[in-house]
């Protein structure tokens, strides 16, 4: 088991807030046109590889996103659910 420490329900409650939050449309063209940088698409490439190597097949991608979203949805983590 992992010594960390899970956040605050302060914390929880405003990143949520935060990512919940209404873009104008200036913001969102904003964010949509920011260039990324090459550090940032190595990384997104080097995670893309790795996931390909760890779940080879269509099936078993569609299986971890399934177990994944399960885990999503049955998550306490002190936030209502809507």
């Amino acid at each position: 088991m992992s010594d960390r420490r899970l956040p605050s329900l302060s914390a929880v409650q405003a990143t949520a807030r935060f990512s919940n939050r209404r873009l104008t449309p200036e913001e969102f063209q904003a964010y949509v046109d920011a260039p990324v940088s090459e550090a940032e698409r190595e990384e997104a490439l080097r995670l893309i590889r790795w996931f390909k190597k760890r779940y080879p097949t269509p099936a078993e991608r569609l299986a971890y996103v399934q177990r994944s979203y399960t885990r999503w949805r049955t998550a306490d983590l002190g936030v209502r659910r809507r």
